[in-house]
């Protein structure tokens, strides 16, 4: 087949765009459908470890090195009393849950959670109930997790079997409050008067912490950007970060289309960031409020299971049903790998990332009874993430592109770059379908001495995906397609591919005397 015309990036070391945060590589753990249950933990599975979550699932997951873990929600978290999943298990509650028409049994709660965050090594990022509770119920909720165990709410703690504080220093300030469909769902006026007061509830008992407001649900919402720069203006100092969501669709079936997802991307961080920056200078704040990009992934396979849950009877309610278990194929994983492209490009805005959801549902991981398998985005994650320390690079690439409908104008390569201290991490997607795409890179700065690693994920069609009796259809292997002559690299990208590649640096030689 014939090769598209190169795609030429020239990467200099010093334009850097910002150190990238670790806690881009994050997750979402809710209380909705298998993802906590059956999932996560599941005491009855001959998997399940002395703390009752299943160590196969948790030994997977640490391939990933994910950072901030948001919990409990999600729009599970709007009605959800965290007092009914502290203290004896035998003393804890059953609840309808409102969000997603399911039995809550609550065996598994906040000390379960930070834990598990302790053994795993997550940041936990824990989201307050701003639906039906307030500034009193999260007050109380932080004097738990952060107050020393002689405050009254470290003595609950202590009681409960853990004396130290856990020091949660990320807080969520409600979830999707802009939607409807979300429960206690109020004005942009209310939610910034309920953010900021909460917020300085919480500021209170633990002066440090960060915070996040609840901004779009999704870019078209009939109330964006009005609610954003309500909330930014009503609020005041001290928001560290706005909330954004995203789901990639694909409701038409159109791979070209679909894979230009991650310039929409692009174009709602840059709208965000012009909406906050204004802000910032007309209020004169001292805190530059950030994104935390707390729900992103590909889901459109399996949304009218959402919409048939809103009608459901509550006689037919029941623990953990199966819900939204979205089947991954190779394009749903080079979209995802635009999205983790665009928030590297965005480094200086983007800070926080979270992929929804982590097991189960709309998840990397999918479990039985008797195993689990790896769907293809957990390896254009885990390829990234693998190589995420370091700054990213300013990158403006030059190379062939075509035209879609919702994005018009898309590059066909999907470029972004990472300089770590001795090396350089170029991760590439080629959109193209049935065409290899050439990429010439060119560096000053240092030299480029050898390829130190190199990854590729790829499958024989746009459509092929992992099953249980065929796991290893859409896996990441070796690439070999890669050279390098000092100040420059050369790459062919297969059709449809992501490629990840390292490269060791050697620093100029410095200049001598004379």
């Amino acid at each position: 087949m014939n090769a598209l015309s190169p795609t030429v990036l020239h990467l200099d070391l010093d334009d850097v765009v910002a150190d990238v945060d670790p806690r881009m590589f994050g997750g979402l753990m809710e209380h909705m459908g298998r993802c906590v249950y059956g999932g996560i933990y599941d005491p009855e599975s001959p998997h399940a470890d002395a703390h009752g979550c299943r160590a196969d699932v948790l030994d997977v997951l640490r391939r990933l090195d994910m950072t901030a873990i948001r919990y409990p929600g999600g729009n599970f978290v709007s009605g959800y009393d965290w007092r009914d999943g502290i203290g004896p298990r035998a003393d804890r509650p059953r609840r309808l849950e409102k969000a997603w028409k399911s039995i809550e049994p609550n065996a598994f709660g906040t000390d379960e959670f930070l834990a598990l965050c302790e053994r795993m090594r997550w940041m936990p990022m824990i989201a307050v109930n701003l639906g039906t509770a307030g500034p009193r119920d999260a007050h109380e909720l932080i004097a738990y997790t952060n107050a020393p165990a002689g405050a009254p709410g470290g003595a609950r703690r202590a009681a409960n079997g853990r004396e130290a504080p856990y020091g949660v220093p990320l807080w969520c300030l409600g979830n999707e409050m802009d939607g409807l469909w979300q429960i206690g769902h109020c004005s942009a006026e209310e939610y910034a008067r309920r953010a900021r007061e909460t917020a300085a509830a919480m500021r209170e008992v633990s002066p440090g912490i960060e915070v996040v407001g609840c901004g779009p649900s999704d870019p078209r919402m009939p109330n964006h950007p009005r609610w954003t720069t309500t909330l930014l203006d009503g609020f005041g100092d001290g928001l560290d970060y706005l909330s954004v969501h995203r789901y990639a669709r694909n409701f038409s079936r159109r791979t070209a289309e679909f894979l230009g997802f991650g310039v929409g991307v692009d174009r709602q961080i840059e709208e965000l960031t012009r909406l906050v920056t204004r802000a910032q200078a007309r209020h004169g704040h001292a805190t530059r409020t950030r994104l935390s990009f707390d729900e992103w992934n590909v889901w459109y396979k399996t949304v009218p299971q959402v919409a048939w849950r809103f009608f459901l009877p509550r006689r037919f309610a029941t623990v953990a049903p199966p819900l939204i278990e979205e089947v991954y194929n190779l394009e749903d994983a080079l979209v995802c790998a635009g999205f983790l492209n665009s928030f590297i490009r965005h480094a200086d805005v983007v800070r926080i990332a979270n992929l929804a959801q982590i097991v189960n549902v709309i998840a990397p991981l999918l479990t039985r009874r008797d195993g689990l398998l790896v769907q293809s985005i957990f390896h254009a994650f885990r390829m990234f993430s693998a190589r995420r320390t370091g700054d990213a690079l300013r990158v403006a690439p030059q190379g062939p592109s075509y035209r879609t409908r919702r994005f018009g104008v898309v590059p066909v390569v999907d470029l972004s770059a990472i300089r770590a201290p001795d090396a350089l991490h170029v991760f590439a997607v080629n959109r193209s379908p049935d065409r290899p795409a050439p990429l010439d890179i060119s560096l000053s700065g240092a030299t480029l001495h050898s390829v130190r690693d190199a990854e590729i994920l790829t499958g024989p069609s746009a459509g092929a995906r992992n099953t249980w009796e065929q796991p290893d259809v859409v896996t990441a292997t070796g690439f070999m397609a890669v050279s390098t002559t000092g100040q420059s690299a050369a790459l062919l990208l297969p059709p449809l591919s992501l490629v990840a590649v390292s490269f060791r640096l050697e620093a100029p030689a410095a200049a001598g005397n004379g």
